[in-house]
């Protein structure tokens, strides 16, 4: 265990400048808006100035008919495709995105933004408040998923789009194209949430406040303002990362990738180093976690998931939120996702047949759980490129 938190230790010395940076200046472009264009929060604050941290790929054609934006999941950010500028792995769907690839970067104009309240670039808790020159720290206001949605808006305003040919994200990014096409079915033509869910069930809020407690409890998260002295609760966001990623798989895919596997021994040692591989995967997890995120961002995000309800928006009953819609739908869940079973896909559809909107939906067997969606998963990549390809041809873009 010694080794560990000594590469836990060294790894967060090495990010510490270049998170800092990312948080206000980061690698990708940067949507600014300054007094005259606040954002009204749920919270029932105004947030000014805040920006908005963004990628995009491809072509926007000359009808502006043909964007896509991608809504990244709690622990992503903008950088979905490309190499990440603090850790320098590729981007989190690379395997989804790009030339020839089924959202085709050849036909579409592919748009991915930071969150609000992450931490590579869009304000956020490591932002720097303009009225003191700190990171805001917990004095930023809690942020909700239409919050997130308002910024995202405000972002194609900027960039003069006016309708998304479609907006999809997986987990948290499916919660965002859910509000989306509830918020403003005007401007999203289609949507394709991937692995989510109207609401975040009891159980999920759980394992989010385990999360938050870990981090809190670590000495150095020093209420919020461990960015004084330049401290950081590393072990404390670690943890929180590893009881998380074990919500991501499936007690299959544990299984075959590790059983009860020896991690490079011979023997148990009767200790309380890692013995087992799956101990040592998780470990890993934490560690290369808390090179690239903000403890407090850990925090507002996870918060925002348990605060999002979209049929308590419209009266407790979820089919209201599509009213009158024309927007066309794909839901996509699969088997062994446990985080985000496929009855609340199928709580959605029925949703969305009632309200009389285009709808399908396809339940992908594998084993792979929550994290599917972002792994090799054929099935899950012939139906985004059919369902991107029928609305394309539906909308005219060639």
């Amino acid at each position: 265990m010694v080794n560990d938190v000594t590469r836990i230790d060294t790894i967060a010395g090495n990010r510490t400048e270049a998170m800092k940076r990312e948080a206000d200046e980061p690698h990708s472009e940067v949507a600014r808006f300054g007094a005259g264009k606040p954002l009204q929060l749920d919270a029932g604050v105004e947030l000014s100035p805040f920006q908005i941290a963004y990628t995009t790929h491809g072509t926007l054609n000359a009808a502006r008919s043909n964007a896509i934006l991608i809504c990244h999941a709690l622990t992503g950010d903008q950088y979905v495709v490309g190499t990440h500028p603090v850790t320098g792995r590729p981007g989190w769907w690379e395997n989804m995105v790009g030339a020839g690839k089924p959202i085709d970067t050849n036909r579409f104009f592919v748009i991915c933004s930071n969150v609000l309240g992450g931490c590579m670039g869009t304000t956020g808790p490591a932002s720097k408040n303009p009225a003191n020159g700190e990171p805001y720290g917990l004095s930023l206001p809690v942020v909700t998923i239409p919050d997130m949605v308002r910024a995202q808006s405000m972002l194609l305003d900027h960039l003069g789009i006016e309708q998304l040919l479609c907006v999809t994200g997986g987990s948290m990014g499916a919660m965002q194209a859910l509000q989306w096409a509830a918020a403003y079915p005007e401007r999203v033509f289609a949507a394709l949430p991937i692995a989510g869910a109207a609401r975040h069930s009891a159980q999920n809020i759980a394992f989010h406040e385990v999360g938050r407690q870990a981090v809190m409890a670590d000495p150095d998260w020093k209420g919020g303002i461990y960015f004084r002295d330049g401290s950081f609760p590393r072990r404390g966001l670690a943890v929180a990362r590893m009881a998380a990623h074990i919500t991501y798989l499936s007690d299959s895919a544990l299984h075959r990738k590790f059983g009860r596997q020896l991690q490079d021994r011979s023997a148990i040692t009767f200790g309380f180093d890692a013995d087992f591989q799956v101990e040592s995967y998780l470990r890993h997890q934490g560690s290369i976690f808390v090179e690239r995120f903000d403890a407090n961002s850990y925090l507002y995000i996870t918060r925002a998931m348990d605060y999002f309800d979209l049929a308590a928006d419209h009266g407790g009953v979820l089919a209201n939120a599509f009213k009158k819609t024309k927007t066309r739908f794909c839901l996509v869940s699969f088997t062994s996702d446990w985080l985000f079973p496929t009855a609340e896909a199928r709580q959605i559809v029925h949703a969305l047949n009632a309200a009389s909107a285009s709808v399908s939906f396809a339940e992908i067997e594998t084993d792979k759980g929550h994290d599917a969606f972002l792994l090799d998963e054929p099935e899950l990549f012939d139906i985004v490129r059919g369902f991107l390809n029928s609305a394309a041809r539906a909308r005219g873009v060639a």
